[in-house]
């Protein structure tokens, strides 16, 4: 028995680690979370711990390709 041709093209499945630390703005801009979040903040000042709220603007066109690939269906954040 012969198989059925396909039709479309592939659904790619998302790397769920670079949708969850990424996010595009309205305009388009791929943005990123700050590091250092995660432990170890005891000690560290409340400015500098506030400073790690903000998100920073992804400025490498290989990084921000390859975060497209990764997470192709990546969408504004809302």
């Amino acid at each position: 028995m012969a198989r059925k041709p396909t039709v479309g093209k592939y659904k790619i499945k998302t790397h769920k680690a670079t949708s969850k630390r990424f996010h595009v703005t309205g305009s388009g801009k791929l943005m990123r979370t700050k590091i250092g979040k995660g432990h170890l903040r005891r000690r560290t000042s409340s400015r500098t711990k506030a400073l790690f709220t903000e998100t920073v603007t992804v400025r490498g066109r290989g990084i921000v390709k390859r975060v497209h690939r990764l997470a192709p269906y990546l969408k504004k954040a809302e």
